[in-house]
């Protein structure tokens, strides 16, 4: 696992792969009930990989009424806690046995480079969902303060049947993300995969049943979202939607929930976030290589993305100078190559949007690349955008874009990093300790990082302030949260009954 192979090793994975194309629904692939489908495109090439089912409101309904029947008769809810461990552990064991064909399905999906694959989203997976599988046991109910006339006991149980909402940037890595806690906890879940990225939730669901997860526990409707994601944002029978994706499509989920029952929604959206750099930051060269990091990986496709530096005048050529040395490693081509860096964006139309962004650059704003190839491909870019009131240092373009915003002290450079309307992720380099530790406190984002770019680990919660995030926390203990209810259970042990007391 990770272990890097050929590209002519890769290629001949992807000759011989035969990619899912219905849904997973109650232990098995089905088509959809109407017999639509759409087409899954590889974006480097243009290529068809697949004709997938085009679910509807009939297939969400479908998928949701056999999840409930699985959570209601407890084949999954009602297992000790170490038999749901075991079936998760045994889905990562197979995970690991099949993970350079789940990296390729997962490159030729999304356009993701390869080298990334297999060096952080399939191991990252396998991680993520094994740390959750081992933390089933090991999480406690409570027992509150007591007198000699009561016990009150503090339990969780699984919040029930969960809608699970996915981007197209990291199909892998989010479906874990979900999952793991989602099914620690005993629930039943319907997985929507993004329309752009079906491929690997699918094969996923399918190693989960031959693990030995019961059917109807973990199932994966595909389609778009007007036809799969907003039936399950309003079904009356799913108690719960965890969401990942952009602001806009958030805020329906929000609406979903108020127009139906009242479902539990948690959010993970957008992030316009700063890498704040002092003039007293040490070791420029491996600020730069942070900076670049931070823009560059994944093509710039993360919500977590560096995407704005704001840097003291009196660093800023120089660290500008490391940059672009830096960038000229990150080399764009054929994502099945492990030596490249950057591969295609997720599809021609986000192509198309992030270059009428580069568009909008002014003449002399670009310091580096700007440039694009055949398909869906973008190199790193860096514009200096001179103030933060330009569109490019406002809205998140989800591209291999870096907006330059120039300050000069403190506290400057914290109140151009606050103004925004996102919260998700900042990251501030500087060499006296107290300015930094002032800096991350000022800085309202989920995760602050000091002289590194980064998103913390699994053992660390993950989302956003503002209208970056609402409603809970990914990863850490803290994700289990959000797929459980708090019941109290009051033990009376008085003989008598004391009149007007409840």
């Amino acid at each position: 696992m990770g272990d890097l192979l050929t590209r002519d090793e890769y290629a001949a994975i992807a000759r011989e792969l035969t990619p899912p194309t219905s849904a997973f629904i109650d232990g098995g692939f089905r088509p959809a009930k109407s017999g639509r489908t759409f087409e899954s495109v590889n974006p480097a090439t243009g290529e068809k990989l697949a004709d997938i089912a085009a679910c509807d409101a009939e297939d969400v309904d479908f998928a949701v009424s056999k999840a409930r029947e699985a959570f209601d008769d407890g084949r999954w809810s009602g297992l000790r806690p170490g038999e749901r461990k075991e079936a998760l552990l045994r889905l990562c064991r197979l995970l690991e046995r099949d993970s350079h064909e789940l990296a390729v399905l997962e490159s030729l999906d999304s356009g993701k480079t390869i080298y990334d694959c297999e060096t952080v989203d399939v191991p990252e997976t396998i991680h993520c969902l094994r740390w959750h599988a081992e933390l089933i046991d090991k999480i406690y109910d409570q027992v509150s303060p007591a007198s000699d006339d009561h016990i009150a006991m503090v339990v969780r149980e699984p919040v029930g049947v969960v809608g699970l909402v996915l981007p197209w940037n990291f199909p892998l890595l989010m479906l874990a993300w979900k999952i793991g806690p989602a099914l620690a906890a005993g629930c039943s879940v319907v997985v929507k995969p993004a329309e752009e990225t079906t491929l690997t939730a699918l094969r996923v669901a399918e190693l989960a049943h031959e693990a030995g997860l019961p059917a109807g526990v973990l199932n994966v409707v595909t389609g778009g979202g007007a036809e799969v994601g907003e039936p399950l944002g309003k079904h009356p029978d799913v108690d719960m939607v965890s969401f990942t994706g952009s602001t806009a499509t958030g805020r329906r989920f929000l609406r979903y929930s108020a127009d139906s029952n009242l479902k539990e929604v948690v959010l993970e959206m957008g992030g316009k976030n700063p890498c704040v750099v002092m003039d007293d930051a040490e070791d420029l060269d491996s600020v730069a290589q942070h900076v670049v990091n931070g823009a560059f990986w994944n093509m710039g496709e993360n919500c977590s993305a560096a995407s704005r530096l704001i840097v003291h005048r009196a660093v800023k050529e120089t660290l500008l100078d490391k940059v672009r040395a830096h960038a000229r490693a990150w080399n764009v081509g054929d994502p099945l190559d492990p030596s490249v860096r950057v591969g295609a964006l997720v599809s021609k139309a986000h192509f198309d949007k992030v270059r009428g962004y580069l568009a909008r650059a002014e003449k002399g704003q670009i310091v580096m690349g700007g440039g694009d190839s055949d398909g869906a491909f973008v190199e790193p870019t860096v514009i200096d955008v001179g103030t933060n009131d330009n569109v490019l240092a406002r809205e998140e373009i989800f591209g291999p874009v870096l907006s330059v915003i120039t300050v000069g002290g403190f506290d400057e450079a914290i109140a151009v990093a606050n103004d925004t309307e996102y919260g998700l992720a900042a990251s501030i380099f500087t060499a006296n300790a107290k300015r930094a530790i002032r800096g991350a406190r000022a800085i309202r984002a989920g995760t602050v990082t000091v002289n590194s770019f980064g998103e913390g680990d699994i053992s660390t919660p993950f989302g956003g302030y503002r209208q970056s995030g609402f409603g809970g926390r990914d990863n850490s203990i803290h994700a289990h949260d959000q797929y459980t209810q708090l019941k109290t259970i009051w033990i009376d042990l008085t003989d008598t009954i004391d009149a007007g007391v409840a």
